[in-house]
């Protein structure tokens, strides 16, 4: 077999994969967003492919995704988690966003400590512990310069009495936290079990300069790889 065939059979081999792994991610998200037609298809698009990029260089594989639309008001539902093995949804509810990120909506988010402000972007959750807000779950920022500092900042997330449907009919909106994506008491136990131990997390918000700049939605290979395998040598 000449060097030229050969060359030319790795070509077609290559577009080929191309070609293939489309359908697939495309059927996943139309399985997805049948369970969750409250989710708008775009942010669960844009999950779906910061995820994968993370998986195609370097990322350990995922059972669960949660996904978080900021771009909706903290008085409707707007936490999302998919059982991606079964392609089904487990749980639609609230989730509170940072004291300074806004009242209702939240229209301002940081990575900087103190700033009291939600991240945007895609992470990775480690570990359950007990701490000061009862059963919770930390996770790692994937993104350097939006949210890499959660760890150090102390994002979990972790249940809170001011998320709850009587909250919100008594002020309007959801209580407020120094930045955790925090969730109902009643299902705090659930999503953190659900979430632990390496699942993935997408908080969206179009916020355009980090459309425009995210290293996972525009997929750049080899920077993430490079993320991927220092965060992978800490954990080590």
């Amino acid at each position: 077999m000449s060097a030229l065939f050969r060359m030319l059979l790795l070509t077609l081999a290559g577009l080929s994969a191309t070609v293939d792994a489309a359908p697939a991610s495309r059927f996943l998200l139309d399985s997805l967003s049948r369970t969750a037609p409250m989710l708008n298809r775009e942010v669960l698009d844009s999950a779906l492919a910061a995820m994968q990029c993370a998986l195609n260089n370097g990322s350990p594989p995922a059972q669960r995704l949660a996904v978080i639309d900021f771009s909706l008001p903290s008085s409707q539902r707007r936490l999302w988690i998919f059982d991606l093995e079964r392609r089904r949804l487990l749980l639609e509810d609230y989730v509170a966003h940072g004291q300074e990120s806004g009242e209702d909506y939240a229209t301002r988010f940081s990575n900087l400590e103190g700033s009291h402000q939600s991240s945007i972007g895609l992470f990775r959750t480690q570990e359950s512990y007990e701490g000061e807000h009862g059963y919770s779950l930390r996770m790692d920022g994937l993104e350097p310069g939006i949210n890499d500092r959660a760890r150090d900042r102390a994002i979990v997330i972790h249940a809170a009495n001011y998320v709850s449907p009587s909250w919100i009919a008594r002020e309007g909106r959801l209580g407020r936290s120094h930045g955790c994506p925090a969730v109902r008491p009643e299902v705090a136990r659930m999503v953190v079990d659900s979430l632990k131990g390496g699942q993935f997390m997408f908080s969206y918000y179009p916020d355009q300069k980090w459309l425009a700049s995210s290293l996972y939605l525009n997929c750049r290979p080899k920077r993430v790889a490079a993320i991927l395998a220092l965060m992978t040598g800490v954990d080590g």
